[in-house]
């Protein structure tokens, strides 16, 4: 039981145990990240003054988290940010929580923009939180970003992202329905984290991801590839020479992106695994090589670039 009188380290243990009888993973990680948070913590603050007691504040917040975590809600939820390529991002009922995988697509998309210095147009076309746009300016700092969403919601958190890691200037997001109505000059990098679940899974997904993940943002229709075929056929005419177009893909669909790339008039380049191995991101562009689409290990954070 959590009380006002309760120090910082029996809640700790108190919210592991709670969550361990819960059957949820990592439950120690949880409760930590989750105390943290909710107190306002420094990972110190449990060394020098774990004795301290919560108080009632306190004790409310972490007794409320703990019910909603126990009914199946994400920690990142509760919390309303989430880290992503060491930045903080804030999140809404309209964008997905940002996940490790995903950084295999930001190191891939900086590879192919070696010069830090140079300029550079990027498109992020399903933006969501922006968390990968911001990621790549961050690194960037002569690059501009469009992000694009359908989701008016997305974009208003994907702005607040772009000027809490202060790329904000160099950023831009915009309303559309991927491709349509774009214009402007073109691209020289596209990014891409698209909805990419076939309809018919979504209901065996695990409950914190299919009750508390927008929907627009999962689906991507019978097959799982709706979206890459409409990013795809119209992305063409927006798109400098050479420029390539980076997807993140689920883990048996690339074989998918090489026939639907060469329908659309581009090649296959690349498939980079994340680090448990899982083909992750596909690299496209328009100009066809001769040679074979390469297969490269990736890992992922912020230090491998």
């Amino acid at each position: 039981m959590l009380e006002p009188t309760t120090s910082r380290r029996a809640a700790l243990r108190h919210l592991t145990e709670a969550l361990q009888a819960a059957g949820i993973d990592n439950a120690a990680g949880e409760a930590r990240f989750l105390l943290l948070d909710l107190l306002a913590l420094e990972p110190f603050d449990l060394v020098g003054g774990g004795e301290k007691a919560v108080g009632e504040a306190g004790a409310d917040r972490l007794a409320r988290a703990l019910d909603r975590r126990r009914a199946g809600e994400p920690v990142a939820r509760i919390l309303g940010a989430w880290e992503f390529w060491g930045l903080p991002f804030r999140l809404s009922p309209e964008t997905l929580v940002p996940r490790p995988d995903t950084e295999t697509l930001v190191e891939a998309a900086l590879r192919l923009l070696p010069d830090k210095a140079a300029p550079a147009r990027i498109l992020d076309l399903g933006t969501g939180s922006g968390c990968i746009l911001v990621a790549l300016l961050s690194e960037r700092p002569a690059a501009f970003g469009l992000g694009i969403d359908r989701s008016e919601g997305a974009l208003r958190t994907a702005r607040e992202n772009a000027r809490r890691n202060g790329v904000g200037d160099r950023a831009a997001f915009l309303a559309g329905d991927w491709c349509d109505g774009l214009s402007g000059p073109p691209f020289d990098l596209v990014v891409s984290n698209p909805p990419y679940i076939a309809s018919g899974v979504i209901p065996a997904l695990a409950r914190e991801v299919r009750e508390h993940d927008p929907a627009a943002a999962l689906d991507g229709g019978a097959d799982g590839l709706d979206a890459y075929r409409r990013i795809l056929a119209g992305l063409g005419p927006h798109l400098a020479p050479g420029a390539p177009v980076l997807f993140e893909i689920g883990f048996d669909q690339a074989g998918d992106l090489r026939r639907l790339g060469p329908e659309a008039g581009f090649a296959l380049h690349e498939v980079v695994r994340d680090l448990a191995g899982h083909e992750r991101v596909t690299i496209l562009a328009q100009d066809v090589s001769e040679r074979g689409p390469a297969v490269h290990s990736q890992g992922t954070g912020k230090n491998a670039c």
